[in-house]
């Protein structure tokens, strides 16, 4: 059975955006960088792919994403920021027009059509953000890899939207002379 990773940059105090949605400040270059190039080629957007000629795929084949997060890319005029992906976004409010063809928009339910991705053959579901959508999908994600870096937010938006008791085992922590550390933790049911 595929796996739900909650694969997401953070600041050190809990936040993946700050209050106005950008994230700005979290460092782009240093050898976590190259690390997740090496490693995770197919969590970069399309465009930055192609300009560092990079082809093939990873442990991911699907992304998911909210609104707000889909909503970062068409701000900057990217239509589908991973089309190298299968591509799912969750939105009840989200115009059918806000999303590029080869998109599937999913306005019902998010956990059961989560549960049923995950019974289809194929690599490992990549939830990239955001917080609302983190927090409704909580009964499935199957682990957390937190891109955890050097910076304080004060406020913003929160890994997880909804407080939660979800217990977390830490199976790795990858720390970066960036001063960015990629904490592993595997969720215990």
């Amino acid at each position: 059975m595929r796996s739900l990773v909650y694969f997401v940059a953070v600041s050190a105090d809990g936040f993946i955006a700050e209050g106005d949605g950008s994230f700005d400040r979290f460092p782009v270059e240093g050898p976590h960088i190259d690390a997740l190039v090496a490693e995770h080629p197919e969590t970069l957007p399309g465009f930055v792919r192609d300009a560092l000629g990079l082809r093939g795929s990873g442990r991911f084949d699907t992304v998911l994403e909210g609104r707000a997060t889909h909503k970062v890319g068409l701000d900057a005029g990217v239509a589908d920021a991973y089309p190298h992906l299968r591509h799912l976004v969750f939105s009840s409010s989200l115009a059918d027009e806000a999303v590029a063809d080869g998109i599937e928009l999913v306005r019902g339910d998010a956990l059961a059509r989560v549960r049923e991705l995950k019974a289809e053959p194929g690599g490992d579901l990549w939830l990239c953000g955001g917080g609302r959508l983190a927090s409704a999908l909580l009964p499935e994600i199957d682990e957390l890899l937190l891109k955890v870096n050097p910076v304080l937010f004060g406020t913003g938006i929160p890994l997880f939207a909804e407080p939660t008791d979800a217990r977390l085992e830490l199976t790795a922590s990858r720390p970066f002379t960036s001063g960015v550390v990629w904490n592993s933790y595997r969720a215990l049911r």
